[in-house]
């Protein structure tokens, strides 16, 4: 029995690297838009459900792992930028403030299935126009949800957060290992 990680993202994969579980590549390429009304929450949990559940569906034999990160200020959903102007609209409304970075996980597993979400808080100190226009020609932000990595340039700003950081990098290790734990309960299985 495999771990598939069910997504493309290089800091996920090294997140799982660094904590020394195991696992392999393979990502879901589902249809990433929030449905009408749809909580970030909710929207994150499914992404992350979908994506588990189209590699599972290949892989019925094996543990598939999805995962989706959201950022979150006032209500206001912030994915990965369309391009520069977007990033620097997203981090003009992060600058100053407390924002909420949401990763939506799912392990699903022959007979098992579990879905969760982490949330952590954020602050940011003020960006000046240039600070912003400086940080998007780096490139970092484009991939990124909320148009930052806080464990790139960005952690310049960052005055402290409430939460797992891992998750705000893009996955909640500490909930994944014990999620893969259950899993293991449940189906008997070794996976870690």
């Amino acid at each position: 029995m495999f771990l598939i990680l069910a997504s493309a993202s290089p800091r996920r994969a090294e997140l799982l690297r660094n904590a020394n579980i195991a696992f392999t590549v393979e990502p879901a390429h589902v249809h990433e838009q929030p449905l009408p009304h749809e909580q970030p929450l909710d929207y994150a949990q499914r992404l992350a459900r979908d994506k588990a559940r189209a590699v599972f569906a290949r892989h019925p034999e094996d543990v598939v792992l999805g995962a989706d990160t959201v950022v979150v200020v006032d209500e206001h959903l912030l994915e990965k930028p369309l391009d520069e102007r977007d990033a620097e609209r997203m981090l003009r409304l992060l600058s100053g403030r407390t924002h909420q970075v949401i990763t939506g996980i799912c392990l699903v597993a022959p007979g098992f299935e579990q879905t969760a979400a982490e949330l952590t808080q954020v602050r940011f100190s003020p960006l000046s126009e240039v600070e912003i226009a400086e940080y998007v020609r780096t490139g970092e932000p484009m991939d990124k949800a909320g148009a930052y990595a806080i464990q790139g340039i960005a952690s310049r700003w960052v005055e402290r957060i409430e939460g797992c950081y891992f998750n705000v990098v893009g996955l909640p290790v500490p909930r994944v290992y014990r999620m893969l734990r259950a899993a293991e309960a449940a189906t008997g299985h070794v996976i870690l």
